[in-house]
């Protein structure tokens, strides 16, 4: 009983800022210009103080005031970051990073880039310095989440309607099927950079999950994780055609990644399991995510050690690897037991060939099976 009257009081008062605020930003119409007043002021209903998500009438004020007033955008940054940086309310502080992923989510391309680079000139922070000191989960699901949200500010939105990674001059990436290696090697870092942030926003053990906000938040989350993921696992079945035909730097550039992806295909298995108990929206699409091994890394590993100290040019069969490693870790297992056996000892089986051999005889011809075959 005491506690929710303390989360009434507080309400409250967050409602009587939300007014003060929204009152000096009127008083000071005149100086920065009406259109500029009205931004701000936007933001600030956008995020108070109380318990409910963004409206959407908020979102497209805010759009169309930017959208009609030029050069606009690093204003609505500063005040978006200047926001988040004074706050220490909780609700608040998620609604204003809601806010920057809405933003990133729901504005066209053009806006989308301005918004980019006001996060690059430093316009638009997400700095989540006053909640850096607490233990609590509600504080570390924000700072996770802005997290995520300095990476998100990396990706954009194609004409096809889905994420991809941008360079740092500010350029898209080509598309993904010129199987280029240098495509390959600057794509998939990204997304496995993309994932691990996603994977830091994990509701398990997090009181969070069960407050409409931050459940609003993870859903677009977990939206955005599905795009990436399947682009990660595309990218990967590129690599691995492409093996044998890198060099060996490349190689064992390429081992690293698959080792980084066979971590996160579990942990992402898990996330995606937790996520259907706990979020309350059950209509999202979940991929089926293929858990990668690191018995298969090793085996490639094992293909690229074979191929940096044969003479040979042609790389062993991945059956003849993965042969390899099985029969190194029944020996692990069984002991060395080398001293007993010849090193070049072999298993001699019998096995009934398919091929008819034709013998001539007198009396007509007579087929016989080949009858044994030494391996």
């Amino acid at each position: 009983m005491g506690v929710h009257i303390q989360n009434k009081i507080r309400q409250a008062l967050g409602s009587v800022k939300d007014h003060a605020s929204i009152g000096k930003a009127m008083i000071y119409n005149h100086h920065d210009g009406k259109a500029f007043s009205d931004i701000e002021i936007a933001v600030l209903r956008a995020t108070g103080h109380d318990n409910s998500p963004i409206g959407d009438k908020y979102m497209h004020e805010i759009l169309f005031l930017v959208s009609n007033s030029p050069g606009s955008i690093p204003f609505l940054a500063e005040r978006i970051s200047r926001r988040l940086c004074k706050t220490r309310h909780r609700l608040v502080a998620l609604k204003t990073l809601s806010l920057i992923h809405r933003l990133l989510r729901g504005g066209n391309r053009c806006f989308e880039q301005q918004l980019r680079s006001a996060h690059v000139s430093g316009h638009l922070q997400m700095s989540t310095n006053s909640f850096r000191k607490c233990s609590d989960p509600w504080s570390s699901f924000l700072r996770s989440y802005a997290a995520y949200l300095e990476e998100r500010v990396g990706w954009a939105i194609n004409q096809a309607g889905k994420l991809e990674p941008v360079m740092f001059n500010g350029l898209e990436f080509g598309c993904y099927e010129e199987k280029s290696v240098d495509m390959v090697f600057r794509k998939l870092p990204k997304c496995q950079a993309f994932i691990d942030r996603v994977l830091d926003c994990s509701p398990r053990d997090i009181v969070p999950v069960a407050d409409s906000l931050a459940q609003a938040a993870l859903v677009n989350t977990l939206k955005e994780s599905f795009q990436v993921y399947i682009m990660l696992c595309d990218g990967i079945e590129i690599l691995i055609n492409m093996f044998f035909d890198l060099t060996r730097p490349a190689r064992a550039l390429a081992c690293d990644i698959l080792k980084r992806a066979s971590r996160q295909s579990k942990e992402l298995h898990d996330l995606y399991e937790t996520c259907k108990r706990v979020m309350e929206n059950k209509n999202l699409e979940y991929p089926n995510v293929q858990i990668i091994t690191m018995d298969h890394v090793l085996a490639l590993e094992q293909c690229s050690s074979f191929m940096s100290t044969s003479t040979s040019t042609t790389p062993p069969p991945l059956s003849d690897c993965l042969t390899t490693l099985g029969k190194e870790s029944k020996k692990k297992g069984n002991g060395d037991n080398g001293s007993s056996s010849s090193q070049f000892s072999c298993t001699m089986e019998t096995k009934i060939s398919k091929v008819w051999v034709v013998f001539e005889e007198d009396d007509g011809e007579l087929q016989v099976p080949m009858a044994m075959d030494i391996v």
